[in-house]
């Protein structure tokens, strides 16, 4: 009998209302807010009092034999059940960082025979570290103390980079100082280097090396500082990336032995930046492509030269494009009855936009205005020629202006006498017809002439018209004739 009264004192029976993923906890541990649980169900049959199987793992007890015989019963006792992941949320060990570490400590603990009493005796005097060393990322979650000072010297909204790009003020090692520096040597003053650190953050983490390359780079280009820093205020990203250095300078002198003028190459630094990205031998190929081919169109050496410098002047992105990709679409028009010298006209209009289709879009757009205009494949021809968006768009956005003329009243007879509309976008024909009509200009039996053009050529024809209606019916300057 005292051999099982010793056994008692060492193990606790495992109370009913308890199962595998539950903790008893008493209020020994300094917990708030403990509520009482109901009382257990009695057991039935003989109790249980010998220690557990070994193949199955101690019941866990907060409290020693000695507290538990000092506490009150079940009924009244200050002891709470709470599952583990409850205890993440309601914090019960003073928080979900001390909760982790419990878990931890528990999984080092979590052997036969051992006694947990040490490992709540911990938790209860916060004797385990508050602050967790583990991190999801490599890189410090804190802000740069130094770099966020450093940038509320210049006058930068920090706040504005902390909402766009928040991640620069998190990195380890900048260069405020450094960069800003360089940027007042150019000659900007306080205003514009906290204007171009704003929208550009990254800046200052790049190293003074590599931005004064960039500066000696894009100044072969530049009349002055003075255009420099106007340039890089007005595109801070282009000048920043510094990753493609090298190809960025090949491009350059090969730009300038082609015979692009600075201000060109200047453009294309600033609104075009991808292309010099490309190695200087990719370019250099596209390039040897269009010459190839329009020479082979019928084009001239004479004018070769100054046909390839309008296209990249018009479009700079044409050398995103692959040699493939360029050959493939000139042959794509000739298979539908394009002649060279028509090929060579479609090229010119769409400014080598035409290189970034395909064969295929290309193929469902003209299949799409032959069925909408019911027309032969001679008068598509003639169609595409006059108009060579009906060839550029995809068969929605065809689709979409199309059914805009028409709920304006506009017939598909007047469009096909003039596609040139359908360049147009929904919202600026609206707008014209809107302007037209309070003039008392019926657009439905007129011609659509009146609205084709550019934003300058609708001006001009809009005031013909205004100037037409508002002329008086006689003239009272001319002389009058007298009956003799």
């Amino acid at each position: 009998m005292k051999h099982r009264a010793q056994q008692d004192a060492t193990y606790s029976p495992r109370p009913s209302h308890l199962d595998g993923g539950k903790v008893l906890v008493c209020g020994q541990l300094g917990l708030r807010n403990c509520t009482s649980l109901p009382p257990a169900p009695p057991r039935r049959g003989r109790r249980m009092v010998h220690p557990p199987s070994p193949r199955r793992a101690a019941p866990v007890v907060g409290p020693s034999a000695a507290a538990q015989r000092s506490a009150p019963r079940r009924g009244a006792s200050c002891s709470l059940s709470i599952r583990l992941n409850s205890m993440m949320l309601r914090g019960v060990a003073h928080g979900a960082k001390d909760t982790f570490n419990l878990l931890l400590a528990r999984s080092q603990y979590c052997k036969l025979g051992l006694n947990f009493s040490s490992v709540w005796t911990e938790v209860a005097n916060r004797s385990f570290p508050i602050h967790s060393t583990y991190t999801t990322d490599t890189k410090s979650r804190e802000e740069n103390k130094k770099t966020i000072e450093s940038l509320y010297r210049l006058s930068v909204d920090v706040k504005k980079i902390r909402r766009l790009k928040e991640w620069v003020l998190l990195q380890d090692v900048a260069y405020v100082k450094e960069i800003a520096g360089i940027l007042q040597e150019m000659g900007a003053d306080e205003t514009t280097v906290a204007n171009i650190l704003e929208r550009c953050p990254e800046a200052i983490l790049h190293t003074p090396a590599e931005i004064n390359s960039q500066r000696a780079l894009w100044q072969l280009v530049c009349q002055n500082e003075k255009q420099l820093i106007k340039l890089i205020e007005q595109f801070p990203e282009s000048f920043f990336t510094t990753e493609y250095h090298d190809n960025q300078k090949a491009n350059i002198l090969f730009f300038q032995e082609l015979g692009l003028k600075n201000n060109i190459i200047t453009r294309f630094l600033t609104s075009a930046p991808n292309i010099f990205y490309n190695s200087v031998e990719k370019n250099k190929n596209v390039i040897e492509t269009l010459q190839r081919n329009y020479l082979r169109l019928g084009g001239s050496n004479a004018n070769m030269k100054i046909w390839i410098l309008k296209l990249l002047s018009q479009n700079p992105f044409i050398l995103l494009n692959t040699s493939t990709a360029i050959q493939e679409n000139l042959e794509f028009l000739q298979k539908n009855d394009f002649t060279d010298h028509e090929v060579l006209q479609l090229l010119s209009k769409l400014k080598g936009f035409i290189f970034q289709l395909t064969s295929t879009t290309m193929q469902k757009s003209m299949l799409f205005s032959k069925n909408i205009f019911k027309c032969s494949d001679q008068e598509l021809k003639q169609l595409v020629l006059k108009c060579p968006a009906l060839l550029y768009y995809s068969v929605p956005v065809l689709e979409e202006r199309l059914e805009g003329l028409l709920k304006e009243g506009i017939s598909v007879a007047q469009i096909r006498e003039t596609p040139m509309v359908l360049e147009l976008t929904t919202q600026i024909v609206q707008y014209r017809i809107k302007k037209l009509s309070a003039l008392g200009y019926d657009i439905k039996s007129g011609t659509l002439e009146s609205l084709n053009g550019t934003k300058k050529d609708f001006e001009v024809n809009y005031g013909k018209i205004q100037s037409k209606k508002e002329r008086p019916i006689f003239n009272p300057v001319a002389p009058i004739h007298i009956e003799d």
